[in-house]
């Protein structure tokens, strides 16, 4: 039998709501109060109060494209990333224009974002990896002088931050946070959208409610509420925000137990495995969400990785590259060389790192992880 203990990316019910908040949740005749509890919340961890829950990540990232985008508009975006990142804008006709990710961040490298500007561009959509700063301040730099949306995939990023001290997700025009069950806190499945810039906000309220003008009418800003532009039901059930809301109570407690595992992997990785071990900047304010090693090479990715099944413990690797996607040549392209993006597609593999993980279970990894690269070199 496998320890519970090296089973990875299991994410349990941290801190569920009661009964009572449970049945308030699934019987509140009008507003959604769960859903202004949670948005309530969020608030105080982000820094600003114009927060609109969604139904998962992606309804965000897709109503960050329904705000910024129209068909033909290009957006530069990192190829290595999770695909609804690319869908969102795709949906809208954008093209998405992929670059190559910074090392030391595995987020999209400024430099790039530069060269692949043309006039047809009008976002730059960034990842911040791992809950890490995907240089941010410098993106939103290029972006204002340039005269683009910046469009933050914070997925990974609840209780993450700059060095700054401002929330992943707050530096650019929209930023999107993910809640799935595999994040470090979750409601099931679920998301939220940022809005840091305020000519946006009435907008984005319209599209959640499926192009209607409801919020405003629930505000008692109108008598009636009506069909006034595009939009879906990107509203999230009154039950994912209560669960949401008893989560986020257990918010910091989950990202000291994580961030305090993620560094002793980093602390006793052998001196022949430090070589492969996560790199986090110095000065980054992550949460912990993800634990990686960078192998050589594909093949010595897939032999760890057979090592460590040999032994019961579970590993995965990361995205793979959107550009080497059939649909991702079909409708993007990339500018200049994937040279990181590839070495990191290939080479990228996930230790287990999650909240009912111990010290124990990485003690166990970590000997095995030890073992390989004894063995290897």
């Amino acid at each position: 039998m496998i320890d519970k203990n090296l089973v990875p990316f299991h994410v349990p019910c941290q801190n569920m709501p009661d009964a009572e908040t449970m049945r308030r949740a699934m019987s509140t005749p009008q507003e959604p109060v769960w859903i202004v509890e949670a948005e309530k919340k969020l608030s105080k961890i982000v820094g600003h109060d114009r927060i609109l829950m969604t139904g998962s990540c992606t309804h965000a990232l897709e109503m960050a494209a329904l705000l910024t985008v129209k068909a033909g508009d290009e957006v530069i975006m990192p190829s290595y990333t999770f695909v609804s990142l690319a869908n969102a804008f795709v949906l809208q006709g954008a093209v998405p224009v992929f670059v190559d990710i910074d090392p030391s961040t595995l987020s999209i490298n400024p430099e790039w974002v530069i060269k692949a500007i043309t006039p047809k561009t009008k976002a730059v959509a960034l990842m911040h990896y791992g809950g890490v700063d995907g240089h941010s301040a410098a993106i939103a730099a290029i972006c204002k002088e340039y005269g683009l949306y910046l469009i933050e995939d914070a997925a990974h990023c609840i209780n993450a931050y700059t060095d700054q001290g401002t929330h992943l997700g707050t530096t650019g025009h929209l930023g999107a946070l993910s809640f799935h069950y595999t994040k470090n806190i979750h409601c099931g499945e679920g998301g939220a959208l940022l809005i840091n810039d305020p000519q946006l906000a009435e907008r984005a309220a319209i599209i959640r409610e499926k192009g209607t003008n409801r919020a405003a009418f629930l505000d008692s800003r109108v008598d009636k509420y009506t069909w006034v532009d595009k939009g879906s039901s990107y509203v999230p059930s009154s039950v994912q925000a209560a669960w949401l809301t008893a989560q986020l109570e257990k918010l910091d407690e989950v990202t000291l137990h994580l961030k305090g595992l993620h560094g002793v992997y980093q602390k006793l990785l052998s001196p022949k495995a430090i070589k492969a071990g996560c790199t986090i900047p110095a000065l980054a304010r992550h949460n912990g969400h993800v634990y990686y090693l960078i192998m050589k090479s594909l093949e010595e990715r897939q032999a760890l990785q057979a090592f460590l099944t040999k032994r019961g413990i579970g590993s995965a690797f990361h995205y793979v590259p959107l550009h080497l996607s059939p649909y991702g040549q079909s409708v993007g392209r990339f500018v200049g060389s994937d040279t990181e993006t590839m070495r990191v597609g290939h080479g990228l593999l996930r230790l287990p790192l999650h909240t009912e993980l111990r010290l124990e279970g990485v003690s166990s990894v970590l000997e095995s992880v030890n073992d390989f690269f004894a063995k290897k070199h």
